[in-house]
């Protein structure tokens, strides 16, 4: 779907905030991007999806040069859902915010009114439809963003730190509604510094270090311990429940969840009780 070629990026005055990165994106995708700050993440998103023009190199979608694509055409291929919601947002109530991008296509009536139920429906937004968007919670004004760009029925999701300043169940409530549009078939680019979410809800892992792509694999092997050192030299951590999983005597290999460690643990104890002498099969 989206193909950065060699891909460089300056701002005037600065160190190259990207270097010859390459980078591909293939349909139904559950990336977790990390670095730490300045690495290079926001201004890679930016890139991908137009609002900044790289100076080298090039990004397809879809075989064609995103240069030639208008907004339009990005818009409806890809959607970015800023870190501070209150960014995205301007309208009187739900539904109108939802509105506004549909109503800048070129659809009928019915097509827009029906991408704006869909978008309410996939965000469990409906029961505030007719609300103030900046008289609700944070958590809900990131799923307004997050609906405003779905309305557009995008087939790519980009999204820059969400769950920043959420707590942990507003934390869980976003990422299973992640987890779900990605089941429908919507690739998804996470941008976080929680590493125990990236861990959790990604499949692949790709990380930024001084403008340069150093990591671009299955998640679970971010942190395994050949790369565990590497992870900290690039500014991240590794998270507990993969720290655990290695330094046991008998090291349980890919872990994901506390819930999923306490369950290789439990089947570990099973195993090594049936092993011992006497002991029923």
């Amino acid at each position: 779907m989206l193909d950065i070629q060699q891909v460089s990026f300056a701002y005037p005055g600065h160190a190259p905030a990207l270097k010859e990165l390459s980078l591909t994106v293939a349909a139904g995708d559950f990336i977790g991007l990390a670095g730490r700050n300045g690495s290079g993440k926001t201004t890679l998103t930016r890139i991908m999806v137009g609002l900044a023009k790289p100076v080298s190199g090039q990004v397809l979608l879809d075989g064609r040069n995103t240069l030639q694509c208008g907004p339009a055409v990005m818009a409806r291929a890809i959607g970015y859902v800023f870190q501070n919601p209150d960014r995205q947002i301007f309208r009187d109530t739900v539904a109108q915010e939802v509105a506004f991008g549909p109503e800048q296509m070129d659809w009928s009536d019915n097509e827009r009114t029906q991408a704006v139920a869909d978008a309410l429906r996939m965000t469990g937004l409906e029961s505030v439809a007719a609300a103030y968007p900046r008289g609700l919670t944070r958590s809900f004004r990131q799923r307004i963003a997050i609906a405003s760009a779905l309305a557009l029925k995008p087939r790519l999701l980009i999204l820059d730190e969400p769950t920043s300043g959420q707590d942990a169940e507003e934390k869980a409530q976003l990422m299973s509604l992640l987890d779900e549009l990605n089941q429908q078939g919507i690739g998804i680019i996470l941008v976080t510094h929680d590493m125990e979410l990236l861990l959790a809800h990604t499949r692949r892992a790709v990380v930024l270090h001084q403008g340069e792509k150093v990591f671009d694999g299955q998640t679970e092997e971010l942190f395994a311990a050949t790369t565990a050192t590497k992870v900290s030299e690039w500014g991240l951590r590794v998270p507990d429940v993969a720290a655990v999983a290695a330094k046991l005597e008998k090291p349980l290999g890919a872990v994901r969840t506390v819930e999923e460690l306490a369950d290789r643990i439990e089947g570990r104890l099973r195993g090594d009780e049936r092993e011992k002498p006497g002991a029923p099969m």
